[in-house]
């Protein structure tokens, strides 16, 4: 939802202006000086700002120059009883999206707010296509919706959990809300909470004095320390014990630590982003993850869906991966290929998809890659593939197993009745509204309706 933050000194005007937004769909957020306007903008970060020019205090004009030191990106709505050319030549110059007079006319108040938005969603989808920041491709609802996640997000400081299952792009999601960021000038410090063994972790995170323990021969920085002033990623978070957990906790929600081994405070200010592969309400029912925690990272949830939920996105992905810069010289795949390729279920997603095709160019004579080029197991049929996926189940523990099978199984009956809901409930004996539950409860992010 897009989200407009009202800075106007008139209780009444302020009111008015929030009854008619709501009602267009937008989420409001008001306050009556300056000051309070660029405190709020240290939290969530608006879409647009409509921003009244005569404010007690702070005027309107001194908070657009500020606000926008804030974030260069956030449209700006200037208005004003009192309005002048000058004044509105100024605030243009000084960054202003617009420049509206009181008694405001409300068809051209929302048609000014609609093209901010739209301005500032093609803003920041160029931002995310130009140099060094990764491109998620498809055209998918999955992934567009994505991306419109991403680009909502990126520039507040809010926290964010992603969550998805290995190979589905998590760290190029976090990469991408960094880069998209008001932090984006700052780090990005990325911390494999799996691959840090349970007594280095204190020390990787919050780094140690010289003498804390044997081998400690100076003092070292944690990863909190080095990203002072940007962006903390904690990939695999459910994979921290519960006591490393109750460390990061207090970290979290004080900003500040002692390294191991020392007595000083140190102070940080760092946007955290975790992921994880896991369903956490499952580990938390379990006992291995800290409900508090969870609800501390769990400001924004962003799910990626896996790539057998965006079958249409593969030949876009494969014809991305033929191109990469060190695939030389680059190949095509046939019709008869690119179909089979189309409907494997690829458990390892995109990071499967993309290992597949720098083997198969790698290891192809000629210039295209045909049916019989494919590995055996990609020509499975479905009965296989399920059976396949059924299998894996049988390795996870109780909680995790009966959810991915309730998955599975609602996955194939809306496949079979081709997203007619209707008919599927009454196949499972479920009514319809419990079956919207279900799908969105297990994460699916297709939409049922669709």
């Amino acid at each position: 939802m897009t989200r407009i933050l009202i800075v106007d000194d008139e209780p009444p005007i302020r009111r008015s202006l929030a009854g008619i937004l709501s009602d267009e769909g937008y989420e409001i957020s008001l306050t009556g000086s300056g000051e309070e306007a660029l405190n709020s903008l240290d939290g969530e970060m608006p879409d647009v700002m409509l921003l009244d020019v005569w404010l007690p205090g702070m005027d309107g004009l001194e908070v657009l120059e500020r606000a926008r030191q804030k974030n260069s990106q956030l449209p700006v709505i200037m208005i004003s009883g009192h309005a002048n050319v000058e004044n509105a030549v100024k605030a243009v110059r000084m960054g202003a999206y617009d420049f509206i007079e009181k008694p405001l006319d409300m068809d051209k108040t929302l048609l000014s707010l609609r093209n901010a938005v739209k301005m500032l969603r093609l803003t920041r989808e160029n931002q995310m296509l130009r140099g060094g920041i990764p491109q998620l491709v498809g055209q998918s609802p999955a992934m567009i919706a994505l991306r419109e996640a991403i680009s909502a997000v990126a520039p507040s400081n809010s926290w964010v959990l992603i969550t998805g299952e290995n190979g589905t792009g998590k760290e190029l999601v976090a990469n991408a809300i960094h880069r998209l960021s008001v932090r984006a000038e700052g780090p990005l410090v990325e911390v494999n909470c799996a691959a840090i063994p349970e007594d280095l972790i204190e020390s990787e995170l919050f780094g140690h004095e010289k003498g804390a323990f044997t081998g400690a021969g100076s003092r070292r920085q944690g990863r909190f320390d080095l990203a002072n002033g940007g962006t903390l990623f904690l990939d695999e978070i459910a994979d921290m014990s519960l006591k490393t957990q109750a460390k990061i906790l207090r970290i979290l929600q004080e900003q500040r630590f002692e390294r191991v081994g020392g007595s000083q405070t140190i102070q940080v200010n760092v946007r955290v982003i975790a992921a994880t592969n896991k369903d956490l309400n499952a580990e938390m029912a379990a006992g291995r993850f800290r409900e508090d925690l969870y609800y501390r990272l769990n400001v924004v949830p962003i799910h990626i869906p896996p790539l057998r939920q965006r079958q249409e996105d593969i030949p876009l992905l494969t014809r991305d991966f033929l191109h990469q810069p060190h695939l030389s010289p680059a190949k095509r795949v046939s019709p008869e290929a690119m179909r089979v390729l189309s409907e494997y279920h690829w458990p390892g997603n995109v990071r499967e998809l993309k290992n597949m095709i720098e083997r198969l160019v790698i290891m192809t004579q000629g210039q295209e890659i045909g049916l019989s080029h494919l590995p055996e197991p990609l020509h499975q049929p479905e009965k296989d593939k399920e059976s396949t996926e059924l299998a894996v189940l049988l390795d996870k523990d109780y909680r995790s197993a009966r959810a991915g099978f309730e998955k599975l199984y609602l996955q194939n009956k809306l496949r079979r009745h081709q997203g007619n809901m209707s008919q599927m409930a009454r196949e499972v004996g479920l009514e319809r509204s419990h079956l919207y539950k279900k799908f969105k409860i297990l994460g699916l992010i297709t939409d049922p309706e669709g």
